[in-house]
């Protein structure tokens, strides 16, 4: 007998809050459309449909996309542990960074290429700045 682990379905109210977030955190790190659409992997029209946050309004997303999400919440977080001025949480991934996997291109850039491993080592690398602050 084997057990298999799945993960459980997320609802489209909890997937429509997810994106929202991460739309809004995109918008605030000054993302353009198509960069936030690359890093998502969703339309335009979805994205214009997340920002405008009206009610009636909901979305479907498959695994790699709510797993996209959740990188930028994380990255969020991350962030505003480590800094505590506004600024610089908003403006950290805007910044062009000159440590290895970055050289010299802004996180946003990277994680802009859309492609999970460029997303995933973004992530991991922002995540290293806090520490052991969790």
């Amino acid at each position: 007998m084997t057990a298999t682990l799945l993960a459980p379905s997320l609802t489209k109210d909890q997937c429509t809050i997810g994106l929202r977030a991460a739309v809004n955190i995109l918008d605030k790190w000054k993302a353009s459309t198509d960069q936030a659409c690359r890093i998502l992997r969703i339309s335009r029209s979805t994205h214009a449909r997340a920002k405008l946050g009206t009610t009636d309004w909901s979305v479907s997303l498959d695994s790699d996309q709510m797993q996209r999400v959740s990188f930028i919440l994380n990255i969020h977080a991350a962030l505003r542990l480590v800094f505590d001025n506004p600024d610089n949480q908003y403006g950290f991934v805007g910044m062009p960074n000159h440590n290895e996997f970055f050289n010299g291109r802004s996180p946003l850039e990277v994680m802009a290429q859309g492609d999970m491993i460029s997303l995933y080592e973004s992530f991991r690398r922002i995540d290293s700045l806090r520490g052991a602050q969790w």
